[in-house]
């Protein structure tokens, strides 16, 4: 039988400015998008490490996250 002792997914998310929004608005509207994510990675308690988040010239966002995989324990993926 196995069992899973620690699992983490390691994602990079772009969070891009809306095509259709002035372009000021959009970078707004960006950020508050970054800051509404992880306010929800605390509610729902999930463990993470944010490893890079950098603002690219046109306003966007790039994060890259190590984040605990469901409810499983994270074992040393985050020290």
């Amino acid at each position: 039988m196995k069992r899973i002792k620690a699992a983490c997914i390691c994602q990079t998310l772009h969070f891009m400015l809306k095509d259709d929004t002035e372009h000021d608005y959009a970078v707004k509207l960006v950020k508050e998008e970054v800051e509404k994510y992880k306010s929800g990675l605390e509610k729902s308690s999930t463990k993470y490490k944010i490893l890079e988040e950098t603002e690219q010239p046109d306003g966007s966002v790039i994060i890259k996250l190590i984040k605990q995989y469901n409810t499983s324990p994270v074992g040393t993926y985050l020290d």
